[in-house]
Formats: C-alpha cells, sequence, structure tokens
C-alpha cells in the first residue's frame, strides 16, 4: 500500500515545551521577548546614529577641503 500522505504535509502538532490551553500565554515570555526586542532596537538605534554621525563628519570634513 502506498502512503497517502505528501512528503510536504506534515500534520499538525503541539510542539511546545508545556502543555498550556490555547489562548493561555505566560507573562514571563513576553516579558523576555520585549526586553530582547528592546536590546536589539538600542542596537539598530545606535547603529543608526552612528552612521548619521559619521555621514555628517565625513561631509564637513569634504567642505573644509
Amino acid at each position: 500500500m502506498y502512503d497517502t500522505h505528501m512528503s510536504s504535509h506534515i500534520p499538525y502538532e503541539n510542539h511546545s515545551k508545556q502543555n498550556l490551553p490555547q489562548g493561555k500565554v505566560k507573562v514571563t515570555d513576553l516579558i523576555s521577548r520585549m526586553n530582547k526586542e528592546k536590546k536589539i532596537e538600542k542596537k539598530r538605534n545606535l547603529a543608526l546614529s552612528l552612521a548619521a554621525v559619521s555621514a555628517a563628519t565625513v561631509f564637513g570634513i569634504i567642505l573644509t577641503i
């Protein structure tokens, strides 16, 4: 007999570590995710600010030459 499931078809299974009822979210997980996002945003803002200051400095040096 042939298997009727296609290889790309994977039945949905709940792979979460905890068996939380659907719709429940741990607050600590949300806070952790929020803190990670804040760190990423700070790094992006720092990189953007550094690029802007560098561009302004280079432009200023070019104007003085």
